[in-house]
């Protein structure tokens, strides 16, 4: 028979993410944000690879990529709108954690798992914020495929792409909830 833990249970069928737009400070503290960072480290990880990082945002470095956003985005020519969105989320966040993929060459564990393993991990840290009474977004956008904006503005390696920037404050407005999935639409069950 299981040992129920109804307490995770339940934040885990009533969680919400809160919009980036609503956080404000203050924003986790190093020693706040760390368990944080440990939880998520804590995803599954098939050969224990690691195939993943943490570039911590605060100070001024998200109005830096804010403007990168602005300055990369006018220059080829995107549309305002998508140039305000991109540079918007860093303007208005005073932490953000960008989930780094960094796939490692291994003949057991193909590169789609380790993604998979990286989208796991934000996740995993975006239900850890929510869980220590922090609001939390998980964003991307058009920089974290952006070759020009996460190689200037994370110095990330060729083989590296943005999982997902998470971005974690304090909470302003509690958003309601939305419409949920259909179970019976999505759901197949297969006894034979």
């Amino acid at each position: 028979m299981p040992d129920p833990n109804p307490a995770a249970l339940d934040f885990l069928l009533t969680r919400r993410s809160r919009p980036a737009k609503t956080l404000a400070a203050p924003w986790p503290a190093r020693d706040a944000l760390l368990p944080l960072l440990t939880a998520a480290a804590r995803t599954p990880d098939h050969g224990k690879l690691e195939p993943w990082r943490f570039i911590v945002l605060s100070g001024a470095a998200p109005m830096r990529l804010a403007a990168l956003a602005k300055r990369i985005g006018t220059a080829q020519g995107r549309e305002a709108e998508q140039v305000a969105k991109m540079a918007d989320q860093f303007t208005r966040s005073g932490l953000c954690v960008a989930v780094i993929s960094a796939p490692k060459p291994s003949p057991k564990i193909p590169q789609i798992e380790q993604v998979h393993s990286a989208g796991a991990v934000c996740l995993a840290l975006l239900n850890a914020a929510l869980a220590a009474g922090w609001g939390a977004n998980w964003l991307t956008g058009w920089g974290a495929h952006d070759r020009d904006f996460c190689t200037e503005g994370l110095g990330l390696a060729p083989h590296e792409t943005v999982a997902g920037f998470i971005h974690i404050g304090t909470e302003t407005s509690a958003p309601p909830d939305r419409p949920r999935p259909d179970l019976g639409a999505i759901t197949d069950w297969v006894q034979a």
